[in-house]
């Protein structure tokens, strides 16, 4: 355990570093921006290190693999993040166990999200998904349907719609990338100041390992780093 938390410790370091720095290139501070360690290539054991490395805000992708790793790590202060597709039969068992859902990505699922919520006498910050590269394999709302998306979800009053979700296509670059997230940010920019009552829209979570410095550079307040913060582990 020492050799594997020195390991973490020093990855983690060496991302917020990278953050900061990033931050300063935009002109703004790093406090500003939230790390969301991705820890679905990793077991129970390296989470624990990346924890007590100072590390709490941590996402899977697969439901099944976030009830696995809550249930195993229930002992530990972790606010867990859904950043995958969720399917409406698996939101039950999911929403007691997160802090925030980043994939919404069709109105049924907000309106399932809405009504177990409701049930559970619970509130659920979400983010709506946008498919800002076109990839027709990856989830998400194209760009055109947010504005419509953010009316037919306004009345659900169990969930907290906080802002926009977006991954780079897996085919560019880094400058391709640099143009989809400024695409997803002058959505929200344009947005904002139309939204429903109760939608705020303040967060923008974009950029992993190979591009969230450039995410930051465009205005992401969330960055979901994976493979990053385990170099030497995987």
């Amino acid at each position: 355990m020492p050799d594997l938390l020195r390991t973490i410790g020093g990855n983690l370091a060496r991302v917020r570093s990278s953050i900061a720095e990033a931050a300063g290139r935009a002109g703004r501070r790093a406090d500003t921006i939230k790390l969301v360690g991705v820890t679905k290539y990793v077991g129970p054991e390296v989470v624990r290190a990346l924890v007590a490395a100072g590390l709490a805000d941590l996402a899977e992708s697969r439901p099944q693999q976030l009830w696995d790793k809550a249930a195993a790590l229930a002992d530990l202060p972790i606010c867990w993040h859904q950043v995958g597709h969720l399917q409406r039969n698996k939101v039950r068992r999911t929403l007691p166990l997160v802090a925030m859902v980043e994939s919404v990505d069709s109105v049924r699922l907000a309106a399932a999200i809405d009504q177990v919520a409701s049930e559970l006498g619970c509130r659920v910050p979400v983010l709506l998904e946008v498919n800002i590269s076109g990839e027709a394999a990856k989830h998400g709302f194209a760009p055109s349907e947010i504005e419509g998306v953010l009316a037919a979800v306004a009345e659900l009053r169990h969930m907290e719609v906080r802002g926009l979700m977006g991954m780079a296509g897996l085919a560019g670059d880094l400058e391709d990338a640099r143009r989809q997230f400024a695409t997803l940010r002058a959505l929200r920019d344009r947005l904002r100041p139309v939204c429903p009552n109760g939608i705020t829209l303040e967060e923008l979570s974009m950029g992993m390992s190979d591009d969230f410095e450039v995410a930051i550079e465009e205005g992401a307040t969330l960055v979901r780093i994976g493979s990053a913060l385990f170099e030497g582990v995987l």
